[in-house]
């Protein structure tokens, strides 16, 4: 009787646990939207290949994505779009381009797809330390959303630092620019 008793009070349990891990299978997206909309300037997002490794800093969210980085890379970029307040600054790390298909099988054809995913945004290369580097730091005082892929091709992680999507670079510098020429207007201007 003890053993009927322990099986009628798992059940559920189990029936509970397997019903959640389909729902996070098929609702990796809606975590994604849920999460990018609480991100602003200054935040990353790190799409990355399967053996990154997980982070334990405050601020660090993980999503699980049951699919390769180009499809993830490709729903990201669509939520980002639909955004105003921002816009993504893309990096790959630098060694993909040298990483050859003879001991990373698949990587040619991820190179290809990855193109495709990136909906023609314009993409920096720097060396994968440097990215990780620029991440942890981040980490400091921003947060950081991974989004764990099934890809597992060597550096392969897309790195997206998100910039204001109303404000630009250049739009900064005319600011900028257009204080200092004031204050120095004022600095040599008399005072009566």
């Amino acid at each position: 009787m003890p053993n009927l008793l322990h099986c009628l009070i798992l059940m559920p349990v189990v029936l509970l646990l397997s019903a959640c891990e389909v729902s996070s299978k098929d609702g990796w997206k809606t975590a994604v939207e849920m999460q990018t909309a609480q991100l602003g300037y200054r935040n990353w997002i790190v799409i990355a290949e399967a053996s990154f490794p997980a982070h334990s800093r405050p601020g660090t969210r993980q999503i699980n994505a049951y699919e390769p980085i180009p499809v993830v890379l490709d729903e990201v970029l669509r939520v980002l779009e639909r955004t105003e307040h921002v816009r993504p600054r893309i990096y790959t790390p630098r060694e993909l381009r040298s990483v050859e298909n003879d001991f990373a099988p698949g990587v040619d054809e991820y190179r290809t797809v990855l193109d495709g995913a990136l909906h023609g945004h314009e993409v920096t290369e720097l060396d994968q330390d440097s990215l990780l580097t620029l991440v942890q730091d981040a980490q400091k005082s921003f947060d950081v959303l991974v989004i764990r892929t099934t890809t597992a091709l060597p550096y392969s992680s897309v790195f997206l630092e998100l910039q204001p999507g109303y404000w630009d670079g250049e739009s900064e510098q005319r600011l900028r620019a257009d204080m200092q020429r004031k204050r120095m207007e004022k600095l040599a201007s008399p005072t009566p």
